[in-house]
C-alpha cells in the first residue's frame, strides 16, 4: 500500500475539483440561478454527508436573506407550489431522498437537482439539473465499497465513497453564493448581520 503525505492528497483533490470545473455546464448553473432567485422559498436536502453540504448551502442561502429550510428539521413549514426543492445526490437515486423528491414535484415544487447521475430517478423528474461530473465507478452496494477498494488495493479514487462528489458539490454551492451575491449586489456586512450571534 502507498503512503501519501496529506498535503499531496490535498492538492490531488483541488486538482480534480478544477477539473470537474470546467465541466459544469454554463447553461446549467444559470438554469439553477435563476431557479433560486425565483423561488418563493428554497428547500434544501440530501442524504449521509451530501445532506451536510446541503445544510451547509441552505445557511448560506439564509445569510443572502432567501427564505430556505433544510427538508427534514422540526421547524421547516409545509411545501407549497412555487417553492423548489435543491438536492445533493450524487448517485440520484437514493431511495429516502427520491421519495421526497416524487412528493414534492406532485406538490408543485420545482426540483433542482445537483448529481453526478442526470438520468437517474430524480434525474428524470428535475426541473434543473447541475452535472458534477466525478471518477466513482457503479458500486452496487455502496457500504461494501470502501472495503472492497481496501482489499483490492484499487485506490485510484484516492477517497472513500463520494468524497470528491460532496467536496465538489460544497465548492460549488458556495460559488453558486458568491454569484448570487453578485447578482444582488450584497456586501459581505450584510451576511455578517444575519449570522448567528448566539453560539
Amino acid at each position: 500500500m502507498e503512503n501519501h503525505r496529506v498535503q499531496e492528497m490535498m492538492q490531488l483533490m483541488a486538482s480534480k475539483i478544477r477539473a470537474i470545473a470546467t465541466t459544469i455546464s454554463d447553461k446549467d448553473v444559470d438554469a439553477f440561478i435563476t431557479e433560486i432567485l425565483h423561488a418563493r422559498r428554497i428547500y434544501v436536502m440530501g442524504a449521509g454527508r451530501s445532506g451536510l453540504v446541503a445544510k451547509g448551502f441552505a445557511m448560506r442561502l439564509m445569510h443572502l436573506g432567501l427564505q430556505s429550510y433544510v427538508v427534514g428539521e422540526t421547524i421547516t413549514p409545509a411545501l407549497q407550489k412555487g417553492d423548489v426543492i435543491v438536492i445533493f445526490s450524487g448517485s440520484g437515486k437514493t431511495k429516502t431522498v427520491a421519495d421526497i423528491a416524487e412528493t414534492g414535484k406532485e406538490i408543485g415544487a420545482h426540483i433542482c437537482l445537483i448529481t453526478s447521475n442526470a438520468n437517474s430517478r430524480i434525474g428524470k423528474i428535475a426541473d434543473c439539473k447541475v452535472i458534477i461530473e466525478h471518477q466513482r465507478d457503479e458500486v452496487k452496494d455502496d457500504a461494501a465499497e470502501f472495503e472492497i477498494r481496501q482489499v483490492l488495493g484499487d485506490h485510484k479514487s484516492f477517497a472513500p465513497l463520494g468524497t470528491l462528489f460532496e467536496t465538489t458539490s460544497m465548492i460549488f454551492g458556495d460559488a453558486v453564493i458568491s454569484r448570487l451575491m453578485e447578482i444582488t449586489k450584497t456586501d459581505e456586512s450584510a451576511l455578517k448581520n444575519r449570522h448567528a450571534n448566539i453560539e
